[in-house]
């Protein structure tokens, strides 16, 4: 799992449930069942290892053309996989549904469950999928360009001040996202502090609350936020959503905001651009 000191987050041999694993030689066959898993496996330059992969999975694109789909993040194809005969299911606590890694646990030697809600996490998990796969030196490079931009973040909250935003992922029924999770961590990097003040938990639909704009909360909102996914949010939707909020809106590259691994870096630098440009 993720190890904290008061200095840093290290590597530990093991995934975000707890389960140890070793070194998977240069054999290793992999199948990712998250977008931006499949993203960092190519980042560290595994991609030739990468056997299977969701129909969600779609960043490299050209990389990806030859990579067989087994499904969905959710509706994922089991025989599929089996057919592909892994060493390696990458999953993701948020994402795939347990009933798929339990049926998964049953054929696939390895099964690595990550679960990141911070910028920060993404360090033990470059360093977890380095040391497992032999990347050690790519997960080190992208370490340090994510503490690089962690850093440039930091220095952007002590020249802006802080806002409130409100942050939309769905239309019909309105949802936003608690704190604990990834996105809204990511926005308080450079000061979007994301309301309402709600957790959560580890899994489930309260991590994404519907609410309505008759919500009291709402008066402290200062900005709000129009994701271009899950829901596919256009520059058409900001007119309503400034009429329901009576607040400015914006549009984001939901990508750069929730995609963790290899964009992390990315993202937090395209915020931090989006963020001056807006203040």
């Amino acid at each position: 799992m993720y190890a904290r000191t008061s200095q840093d987050v290290v590597w530990t041999s093991t995934d975000a449930v707890g389960r140890r694993h070793a070194p998977a030689g240069p054999d290793a066959r992999i199948v990712s069942l998250v977008p931006s898993l499949t993203e960092l496996v190519f980042e560290l330059g595994l991609g030739d290892r990468l056997v299977g992969r969701t129909g969600f999975c779609v960043h490299p694109h050209e990389a990806l053309r030859g990579v067989p789909k087994v499904g969905g993040t959710k509706d994922v194809k089991l025989e599929r996989i089996r057919e592909l005969a892994p060493t390696h299911v990458l999953v993701n606590m948020d994402e795939n549904r347990r009933e798929t890694v339990d049926a998964l646990a049953a054929f696939v030697p390895h099964i690595v469950v990550t679960h990141p809600n911070t910028p920060q996490d993404n360090l033990p998990l470059f360093a977890l999928l380095g040391g497992i796969f032999g990347a050690e030196d790519a997960a080190a490079r992208l370490a340090d360009e994510l503490r690089a931009a962690l850093a440039e973040a930091a220095a952007l909250r002590t020249t802006l001040a802080d806002e409130r935003v409100l942050y939309l992922i769905w239309r019909e029924p309105w949802m936003t996202v608690a704190r604990d999770t990834y996105i809204a961590a990511t926005l308080a990097e450079v000061g979007w502090h994301t309301l309402p003040a709600v957790e959560g938990g580890e899994t489930g639909a309260a991590r994404y609350p519907a609410f309505d704009w008759g919500a009291p909360w709402l008066a402290d909102v200062a900005r709000v936020l129009l994701s271009t996914e899950p829901y596919r949010f256009r520059e058409a939707h900001l007119p309503e959503v400034e009429a329901l909020a009576r607040r400015p809106a914006l549009l984001v590259d939901g990508e750069m905001v929730s995609w963790y691994g290899s964009r992390a870096a990315r993202g937090l630098r395209w915020l931090i651009a989006l963020r001056r440009g807006s203040a």
